[in-house]
């Protein structure tokens, strides 16, 4: 895979194609991961981050996949938090949810990734200021490069909101002041890699 990504230009049909591939193995992955991993976070969904001149700044990062309208989600997730105080119920309640049709039609998804970060945590400021960064991914011998856009979310944004109430789920030990960070790939700059050997 280029090291230089920002060389590569798809246009079009290309670049429309890569997005869905992604879009559907991200769905096949946290699908098993909701069925098989107990809902764990697999490789492929803690991409590395790296700097346009290929300097790594982030080791595994979770990152959250949307759907296109993530309002019906959100509010199922709220709901249960605000429902019990037992983690382990919140845990079983989103695995159950998240594992049925959630992630079936990968067309229902939004390719804006997103990720929480802790109030101190000086990566976001960092990520900020370069402004454009590369998510790698790589799992089951497929990898995917993709240059992203780098944004703070606003509490009031729906994706701010989703990823909060996604991540209250899991984590009941949220700690107040958290950030959210989106990532929006450039996909005519973006690349794939199929037969990747992860143990490189």
């Amino acid at each position: 895979m280029s090291k230089d990504g920002d060389k590569v230009i798809l246009i079009g049909e290309a670049a429309a194609a890569l997005r869905e591939d992604f879009l559907h193995w991200q769905c096949r992955l946290r699908q098993m991961a909701m069925r098989e991993g107990g809902g764990r976070p697999s490789a492929g969904m803690r991409p590395l981050i790296f700097s346009r001149d290929d300097r790594q700044l982030a080791g595994s990062t979770v990152v959250l996949l949307h759907k296109a309208d993530p309002s019906d989600s959100t509010a199922f997730f709220r709901h249960q938090v605000l429902k019990t105080q037992d983690p382990v119920e919140r845990w079983e309640k989103a695995t159950e949810h998240m594992a049925a049709g959630y992630f079936q039609r990968h067309r229902d998804f939004d390719d804006t990734l997103t990720a929480l970060f802790g109030p101190a945590n000086e990566l976001v400021d960092q990520l900020l200021n370069l402004g454009r960064i590369y998510l790698d991914f790589a799992e089951l011998n497929q990898r995917y490069r993709l240059l992203c856009q780098v944004r703070e979310l606003t509490e009031h944004e729906q994706l701010f909101q989703a990823t909060y109430w996604h991540n209250r789920m899991f984590n009941p030990n949220i700690p107040a002041g958290i950030r959210v960070i989106s990532f929006t790939p450039d996909w005519g700059r973006s690349e794939a890699e199929a037969g990747f050997d992860e143990s490189e």
